[in-house]
């Protein structure tokens, strides 16, 4: 038995970091996480109650002889650094007194079918998702473009984006009645029609304001935009449109439209030019959007379907809503992260290091019980649960990465912390991928890893290696083998140096995995904050030392911004006895020079600690590249093409713009720099500075948040 066991279960913080959470980190988990019975009385009366009460639920999956066991375990592993996501640590062990959650963070939608009955029927499996707690993607860009003839109803079509404002609308209203911001994530394809109309949708007030958005793009739109090349947006064609216009007509590989289009005998797809444009246009309309408001993110979809572990049965058109899932049609994915900044020893010193023993140790209990959430996931579909239980997929990654850089001396974007980065995520990989063997053995391997498939023509094209080793058109092979085996993320362990991880793979090719997915990083927006005393999101820098974050509380008729600071600044000033100094912001110029912020990082450096860590996750990442609000436009459009050319999965970027909607994170200075002008009823202009405190309608607002809910449209609508 591990010497851990005896650990105390109400110790928060290593006795390194004995830090006391900070008020907004108290507040966040007694808020989201903290289990509370209908009157609101507290049923956890502290944090180490939340993580019995999880360890308990999911320790009872286990068979009846081992519960104990596991249970101190699941605890241990939680008081040393596992954050399971918000929906386990909210939904876990409470069914008495919210039955209808589920643990499950995120989903995908089925495929929206290109017609009225299929759209409002699929409005309604994800009001039933979103009521459930659950996120959820859809892809968009399956309907007919705006104008085009619908022939049953003998009119024409006002597009994709009509239908996304109603999904938008049904998510305000699920997420208001529940108390929990909804989140969904709109995905469209860089050759649809109305693509330049998705890009700019949000350049209205108060639009698509429940949705992020993201485009898909795809290699050969990426080397036309290179080549300055003309780019064809089109869609699949009917039979009379193929009769009527042959000339406009051209071939598309596109797996993920099957009904209702004409196929030639390659499976190509027949579809209807629309219209011709360079490519480089369509870039520079992407990056304007992108530099003003933040969005649309960018998916590198070929890549994402290449690197995908279930390359031979899924295509993926969709992510959940944060991007660091692509998933299949009702694919859902249970989340994980561990916090970093708790392996560090003797922190800000030269003798600093990590934990290597205690990190392999918590993630290889961490992996048990994120595979033990499958069994209580809670979702409301079917098909959701379905696609859940035969591929078992889950997402473990890290958060802390900035602060823990920090806390070691290492700056955030050198050579030095692309290799540690790089270290982190291939010894959660590998010992992952222990545990799933072993798991495999012990409980039975995912049940997608015994099913026969047939090679076609198609799988062929993606993997010709197979036919270097037998395998032909016709053949049937384990998905055990075409997982592991031809892989293109799996195979990496044949290349690490280490004969165990040949060994490691051999054994997982014979004899299958748990799961089919192990890890993604998540942007762990508040579960930084509250459990993990506000280390660094995700993979990032800390944002800032010292800023004010903006959360939405029920009740409250705008969102409520609350002062925050950074773990590792708690941490440093703990160590050098400063806690009894009045903190100012001055300090923050006498802190070491390895102390830097998100917008300190270069956008390179931010998309090289990107690619440091994809290596080694097997889904994808969320990762946003801050930079300042005076960053140069040109300096900012060569961001993404520089992430297509380092072969990542995705890309975000965000620059504050006070012109547009604050930020869920925004620096004082910010606030203090910008002024917001309100016009009253009798025609007279009140102008206030950002962080400066309005009364208006018997509450105290701060005068960006009030101007941000009025422009908006959600003002007094929590």
């Amino acid at each position: 038995m591990s010497p851990h066991l005896q650990t105390s279960v109400a110790e928060i913080q290593s006795p390194e970091q004995d830090i006391k959470l900070q008020a907004a980190s108290e507040d966040i988990w007694d808020m989201k996480y903290r289990l509370k019975d209908r009157c609101g009385d507290a049923v956890d009366k502290d944090i180490g109650d939340t993580w019995k009460r999880v360890a308990r639920a999911l320790a009872n999956v286990e068979e009846e002889g081992n519960q104990a066991y596991w249970h101190n375990r699941f605890v241990w592993a939680l008081a040393h650094g596992a954050i399971p996501a918000g929906r386990i640590m909210s939904n876990a062990g409470a069914e008495a007194y919210k039955p209808a959650t589920s643990t499950i963070n995120c989903t995908v939608s089925g495929t929206i079918p290109d017609s009225m009955d299929g759209i409002l029927s699929m409005v309604k499996e994800a009001g039933l998702t979103l009521k459930a707690g659950c996120g959820i993607g859809y892809e968009f860009s399956t309907l007919r473009p705006r104008g085009a003839y619908v022939t049953g109803a003998g009119a024409y079509t006002s597009g994709p984006l009509s239908f996304m404002d109603i999904y938008d609308k049904m998510c305000f209203t699920v997420s208001s009645a529940g108390g929990r911001r909804g989140a969904q994530m709109g995905t469209f394809d860089i050759s649809h029609p109305d693509v330049i109309d998705f890009i700019k949708a949000k350049r209205e007030d108060g639009r698509l304001r429940q949705f992020n958005l993201s485009c898909l793009i795809t290699k050969d739109f990426m080397e036309a935009v290179k080549q300055d090349a003309d780019w064809q947006l089109i869609f699949p064609a009917n039979q009379s449109e193929i009769e009527d216009v042959e000339n406009n007509i051209v071939w598309r590989h596109l797996p993920h439209f099957k009904d209702n289009v004409v196929h030639n005998d390659q499976g190509e797809v027949a579809c209807k030019i629309y219209r011709t444009i360079k490519a480089k246009r369509l870039w520079d309309v992407i990056m304007a959007s992108t530099y003003d408001y933040a969005e649309p993110g960018f998916i590198l979809i070929d890549e994402v379907n290449d690197k995908n572990n279930n390359w031979f049965c899924e295509d993926v058109r969709a992510t959940n809503p944060c991007g660091e899932q692509p998933l299949p049609p009702y694919g859902a994915c249970l989340l994980g992260s561990v916090n970093l900044t708790r392996f560090v020893k003797n922190a800000f010193t030269d003798e600093a290091s990590f934990d290597w023993a205690t990190y392999h140790e918590v993630v290889a209990v961490f992996t048990r019980m994120l595979d033990n959430v499958v069994e209580i996931n809670g979702l409301p579909l079917e098909k959701q649960r379905n696609e859940l239980y035969v591929k078992r997929r889950h997402g473990m990654g890290f958060l802390g990465l900035g602060s823990t850089l920090t806390m070691l001396g290492c700056k955030y974007g050198s050579a030095e912390s692309l290799a540690f980065t790089e270290k982190v995520s291939y010894e959660m990989a590998r010992t992952g991928f222990e545990v799933g063997l072993h798991l495999g053995q012990e409980k039975g391997v995912a049940p997608i890893m015994n099913d026969d498939v047939e090679i076609t023509s198609e799988l062929m094209n993606k993997r010709p290696e197979m036919a270097n080793d037998g395998i032909q058109i016709g053949d049937k092979v384990k998905a055990r083998v075409l997982w592991a085996k031809y892989s293109t993320y799996m195979q990496q362990f044949l290349h690490t140096g280490d004969d165990q991880d040949k060994v490691l793979l051999n054994d997982l090719i014979e004899h299958g995995c748990r799961f089919t997915h192990h890890s993604s990083i998540a942007p762990t927006g508040t579960i930084s904050l509250s459990l993990a005393n506000n280390a660094s999101n995700g993979i990032e820098p800390s944002f800032a030392h010292h800023y004010a974050r903006n959360v939405i509380r029920e009740g409250k008729k705008s969102k409520e911004k609350i002062d925050v600071f950074s773990y590792e600044l708690l941490a440093y000033r703990a160590q050098i006895n400063a806690e009894a100094m009045p903190y100012s912001d001055d300090q923050d110029k006498q802190l070491p020079a390895y102390f830097i912020a998100a917008d300190e990082v270069t956008p390179k450096q931010h998309v090289d600690i990107q690619a440091a860590a994809q290596k080694w996750i097997d889904s994808s990442i969320s990762k946003t590249a801050n930079v300042p609000t005076d960053f140069a436009y040109e300096d900012f459009k060569d961001i993404y093409m520089y992430a297509y050319d380092k072969g990542l999965k995705g890309c975000t970027t965000f620059r504050f713009n006070p012109e547009v909607f604050q930020g869920v994170l925004v620096k004082e200075d910010d606030l203090a720099n910008t002024t917001y002008k309100f016009t009253l009823d009798d025609g007279n202009v009140v102008e206030a500075k950002g962080n400066q405190l309005i009364e208006y309608d018997g509450e105290m607002h701060t005068a960006a948040n009030l101007f941000d809910a009025l422009k908006e449209g959600y003002y007094g609508k929590f």
